[in-house]
């Protein structure tokens, strides 16, 4: 590369600070950059899954500015100001996130590649409504796209966090 082309690089890409997961980032994104390629190869988290890249699935959702989000959809740039939090944002190093735990105490995750989505919208969920009824948490989840468990435990696994959380307050 010339000094030219690395001018052309640069202008072809925004500098933005973010709050990924309790840490503050600077970072060069490009105009097309979606927010899961920002997060899987910029920043190295690739627990925010790939599924289909159109918003039909929901395996790649993020919780933005304390809502979910499709991270397939959202643009990189737009992430700029913005407190993002993946599912490495969740469980402590000595504890898992109650969503986390009631997931593995309820079998909600067979094959895993859905769960760091169901998780993090199920997160997003109890944070606007930490009582949610089954049908609160069906609904809420109608998006995220499972094929291995028929969502009845995932369902579970969401009312037992739900139950979980407001006991320790």
């Amino acid at each position: 590369m010339n000094a030219q082309s690395d001018v052309v690089e640069m202008n072809n890409k925004r500098a933005i600070a973010l709050t990924v997961n309790g840490d503050r980032h600077e970072i060069l994104v490009a105009a097309n950059q979606t927010a899961l390629s920002l997060l899987r190869n910029q920043l190295g988290l690739t627990g925010t899954k790939y599924g289909c890249g159109t918003g039909d699935c929901c395996a790649c959702s993020i919780i933005v500015n304390s809502k979910a989000v499709l991270s397939c959809l959202t643009l990189g740039a737009d992430l700029d100001g913005c407190d993002v939090t993946t599912i490495e944002g969740l469980a402590t190093a000595n504890e898992l996130h109650p969503v986390q735990a009631a997931f593995v105490q309820k079998g909600g995750a067979q094959c895993g590649f859905c769960t760091p989505g169901m998780i993090i919208t199920i997160k997003a969920l109890l944070d606007e409504n930490p009582d949610p009824s089954e049908d609160e948490v069906r609904q809420y989840i109608r998006g995220n796209l499972c094929r291995c468990t028929g969502y009845t435990k995932i369902v579970d696994a969401a009312l037992e966090a739900a139950r979980s959380m407001r006991e320790v307050e």
